[in-house]
């Protein structure tokens, strides 16, 4: 497992890479912006440990946020996202978003914290159980 990066939700984009950048001095790594999703992820990392990065997700239709909201989720990259949520089905977590694309799956903490599990490498063929099964609860 690979950890990978922590997400957290900004009201203001631009304040918030006026912070996270000019002031904290991290450096923009990667933009997206998903305009059928309509929110917009930008990846910043220290210079020198690009590896372990924050993720801003700016949603484009306002919403307020509690402290605690803002806060996404955890990311790790693992070999096989089907042995790793199997594995972790059978020591007893339910697996919110199960990987029915073969590449992304959403598990959370006894705490409530969202952890996302992603496909290191390139993306699994969809296969079963997997594929046909439900989301359960929020991620």
């Amino acid at each position: 497992m690979k950890y990978l990066h922590t997400m957290v939700r900004v009201s203001d984009l631009e304040k918030s890479l006026d912070f996270y950048c000019k002031k904290l001095g991290l450096k923009e790594i990667q933009r997206r912006e998903i305009e059928q999703g309509r929110f917009t992820l930008v990846f910043l990392a220290v210079e020198g440990d690009e590896d372990a990065q924050v993720e801003l997700t700016y949603n484009w239709d306002p919403e307020e946020y509690d402290e605690g909201r803002n806060f996404g989720h955890l990311a790790y990259a693992v070999d096989d996202i089907y042995a790793t949520c199997q594995q972790l089905m059978d020591a007893g977590v339910t697996i919110n978003r199960p990987p029915r694309d073969g590449r992304m799956a959403f598990i959370r903490s006894p705490d409530n914290i969202s952890i996302e599990l992603l496909q290191s490498g390139q993306t699994l063929e969809p296969e079963e159980p997997w594929s046909s099964m439900a989301n359960s609860g929020t991620w």
